[in-house]
């Protein structure tokens, strides 16, 4: 069942709704969908990023490795030039 919700909006926000409405040719209703769903899954993969962050960080094996496999590049790569 569709739902219907009113807001306020400030003269910025009219004119981020006309941006959108102007690039996705399209209502103000489905601008607002669209805006919401974009931002819906933008927040997702942030989430999804810092959990996975998350994960990383507390694998201390993993990170282990990663100090290993740091400490062989520096090894292997050429000195930097004296400033």
């Amino acid at each position: 069942m569709a739902r219907t919700v009113q807001a306020r909006l400030d003269t910025r926000t009219e004119d981020d709704l006309a941006l959108i409405r102007s690039q996705a040719e399209c209502s103000d209703s489905q601008a607002i969908r669209l805006a919401l769903q974009e931002t819906a899954e933008r927040r997702r993969r942030r989430s999804a990023l810092r959990h996975a962050a998350a994960a990383v960080a507390a694998d201390l094996a993993d990170r282990a490795e990663m100090g290993r496999v740091r400490d062989d590049m520096d090894e292997l790569a050429a000195p930097w030039p004296e400033a």
